[in-house]
């Protein structure tokens, strides 16, 4: 992706490493999504196209999401720029401590209630289900 690509990416708010996976199954994961769909969640998810963590992750947590029928106006995305000295950049990266991405923080009320960074070793909407019921 061009410097130019991600630019452009970071002002529409939107990440397409987010489109959920259509192979990803809502049946074997019932109990995660049923955790995910709790009223007044809200989800901020920071990453980037050009990252292959993200690529790797975050189409399984936006199928999550939307299985879970959480609405679009509860998913917060913050494209992240990776800078020449490895730091990222983007829109509340400094404000919620963002380091590595994807990093997805969970609020209720306006607290964050959880959070999950990069690699956790299970899958983010596994995890965040865990740490929610937990």
């Amino acid at each position: 992706m061009s410097e130019t690509d991600a630019e452009a990416d970071a002002s529409t708010g939107r990440l397409e490493t987010m489109r959920p996976n259509p192979a990803w199954s809502a049946d074997a994961y019932e109990e995660t999504v049923e955790v995910l769909a709790e009223e007044g969640l809200v989800f901020r998810v920071w990453g980037g196209d050009w990252c292959g963590d993200c690529r790797g992750r975050l189409p399984d947590f936006g199928a999550a999401l939307d299985a879970a029928g959480v609405p679009d106006d509860r998913v917060h995305h913050y494209p992240v720029v990776k800078e020449d000295d490895g730091s990222k950049t983007g829109p509340e990266v400094e404000a919620y401590g963002i380091e590595l991405i994807p990093t997805v923080v969970v609020e209720r009320d306006g607290e964050e209630v959880a959070r999950f960074v990069e690699d956790e070793g299970v899958p983010v909407a596994v995890y965040l289900a865990n740490e929610l019921s937990g």
